[in-house]
């Protein structure tokens, strides 16, 4: 298989990205809804974000979290892009980055030529081996829930170098088990509308 043609800032780019070990997810919420969990994320410190666009009526919350993203330079990914059209939209809306459920090589291709740094997902030791032929260190774990945290202890075996992010049934409370099970971030969503999750969210980032 043909490795991607991944330069410089993008293949560094998840290095410096994740260096507070969480990826918040705002999945389903209204443009002003997904700037205020957005605006709690970056207050607790939490500086990648995500909004999943799986629709197009998801948009403008993207649109919505990158404009306030910018006024405080905080990077604003797009997540379930899982085509070129939705990849070429969210690159147009201003995502720094992009996520998907699963591995595809044409759109990790595709990003890429647009220099746009792509997180793909995996659960096999088979599609991880494929993401490495085609240049990619991050991948994403899904659905991490379910595939355990003695999955991320298998996989550090054979793939060392591999660096992966937990997304799929993460909470603020199970999420430090994955983490000592070799999971370098973990993804949640739904800890950061949940008041009662905070301050273990606040514990796990410091």
């Amino acid at each position: 298989m043909e490795r991607a043609a991944l330069r410089g800032p993008v293949m560094g780019y998840f290095d410096e990205l994740f260096t507070g070990r969480v990826l918040a997810i705002l999945r389903g919420f209204e443009p002003q809804r997904t700037v205020e969990l957005a605006e709690r994320a970056w207050d607790l410190g939490i500086d990648a974000i995500e909004v999943p666009v799986e629709s197009s009526r998801a948009e403008p919350s993207l649109r919505a979290a990158v404009a306030a993203g910018a006024e405080r330079g905080r990077p604003v990914g797009a997540g379930t892009v899982i085509d070129p059209e939705q990849l070429r939209a969210v690159r147009s809306a201003g995502a720094a980055f992009t996520v998907a459920p699963g591995l595809d090589p044409e759109i990790v291709r595709l990003s890429a030529e647009l220099e746009l740094p792509h997180l793909p997902g995996v659960s096999t030791p088979t599609e991880i081996q494929r993401a490495m032929r085609l240049g990619l260190r991050w991948v994403k774990a899904f659905p991490a829930a379910e595939l355990g945290s003695s999955w991320f202890k298998a996989m550090r075996g054979p793939f060392p170098g591999l660096r992966v992010v937990a997304t799929g049934g993460m909470t603020a409370h199970n999420a430090p088990e994955f983490l000592a099970a070799g999971a370098d971030v973990v993804a949640v969503g739904s800890a950061l509308a949940d008041d009662a999750q905070l301050p273990a969210l606040a514990e796990l980032i410091s």
